[in-house]
């Protein structure tokens, strides 16, 4: 059986750090955690009730949310459905319009309709375990935690969160990254990217006035930081004497060599986040209706499982060229971005030359059975 690769929003260095520093309830929250949601039982009962599998008509949101009740079994009981009211449980609540914001920034920036471009119905359980420290996107759908409420709040109550998590799904549904090293790191960075995205589409936010945090609602007061990653300043999200300090690196000659992390996806994702932050504040503007369509452009169309930093240097360039035009002010804010991080887009694609493909033996295996999706989280 192929193994499943786990990814949630909180990185496995901050849980292993509290497992270590914490104390005894910690340490028990921590490895729950590291153990990953999605793997309890009653995912399969997921699909038999049609969990995360039920398309709807082109240009129509359905969103369906389930409470775990604390327990680990998927999908729930069934508490509110597209076009009911709202509730008194807060995180059903945001969770729902979380989903719907999402949802409509893709429908309406990107022209995707939903998150596999089929009109995939999106659904949620929320209050999934105890104090569960994580949320998750399984493959079909999404999977929060109350938090500890000592280090980290309810897992609904960040947006970008939800819609890293969503966006993961994207990935799954388009170019397929594989979860580890650089093409893993890439998959989180998307989903930083468009998570980021949604936040400053519902806000009405210029690239200038975003903080660029991700997760900045999670962190409680106890804890010294500010979000778990930041985009604008990879390295200083925090520095916590229980959670650590941040280790994401912002350019390659800091680039971290490691196989922990699926080979440091949670970190080495600092330096194509960094540089897309500088192609964004270079541009100026709305960072969704330029350097958005770019990223989109590029994972969508030209990207392949394997590919690398490098690969995404020159997709990127290309999508710019192809959407704005060669020479444009978008083209060179992506050159100059990723400069700026130690990646120079690739001379020959600069020249003209034939666009740089990953080699046919380094091509992704085809996706798992539906039983055995990869967990994005």
């Amino acid at each position: 059986m192929r193994r499943r690769v786990l990814c949630r929003i909180v990185p496995p260095h901050i849980l292993r750090n509290i497992a270590e520093r914490g104390d005894d309830e910690d340490r028990e929250r921590a490895h729950i955690a590291l153990e990953g949601a999605a793997q309890a039982r009653g995912q399969r009962e997921a699909i038999a009730h049609g969990g995360g599998l039920l398309v709807v008509p082109t240009g129509e949101k359905q969103r369906t949310i389930y409470d775990a009740r604390h327990r680990r079994e998927l999908p729930g009981r069934l508490v509110r459905s597209e076009g009911d009211r709202r509730t008194s449980d807060v995180a059903v609540n945001e969770a729902y319009d979380g989903c719907g914001r999402t949802y409509d920034f893709f429908r309406r920036v990107l022209g995707r309709n939903s998150i596999d471009d089929r009109g995939l119905r999106l659904d949620s359980t929320v209050h999934y375990g105890n104090n569960y420290d994580n949320a998750e996107w399984n493959g079909r759908q999404m999977i929060y935690g109350d938090g500890d409420g000592k280090y980290f709040r309810r897992f609904t109550s960040s947006l970008e969160v939800i819609a890293h998590e969503l966006a993961h799904g994207v990935t799954q549904h388009t170019a397929r990254l594989g979860y580890g090293h650089q093409s893993g790191a890439l998959s989180e960075h998307f989903s930083d990217v468009f998570g980021i995205l949604v936040k400053q589409y519902a806000r009405r936010q210029t690239a200038q006035r975003s903080d660029w945090l991700v997760g900045a609602e999670l962190l409680t007061e106890r804890v010294d930081g500010d979000a778990i990653r930041s985009m604008k300043a990879p390295g200083t999200a925090y520095d916590d004497r229980i959670l650590g300090s941040d280790p994401q690196p912002a350019h390659m000659k800091h680039f971290v060599k490691t196989e922990a992390d699926n080979g440091g996806v949670h970190v080495n994702s600092g330096i194509p986040n960094h540089a897309f932050y500088r192609v964004a504040t270079l541009l100026g503007g709305r960072a969704w209706e330029v350097a958005g369509k770019i990223w989109y452009d590029a994972l969508v169309h030209r990207l392949t499982p394997r590919a690398r930093f490098q690969h995404c240097a020159d997709a990127t360039w290309e999508s710019a060229g192809a959407l704005f035009g060669a020479g444009s002010a978008p083209q060179e804010a992506v050159l100059a971005g990723w400069k700026a991080v130690g990646i120079d887009v690739s001379a020959a694609i600069v020249a003209g030359g034939p666009r740089l493909h990953v080699r046919e033996e380094e091509t992704f295996e085809p996706p798992a059975p539906a039983a055995e999706l990869p967990i994005f989280v």
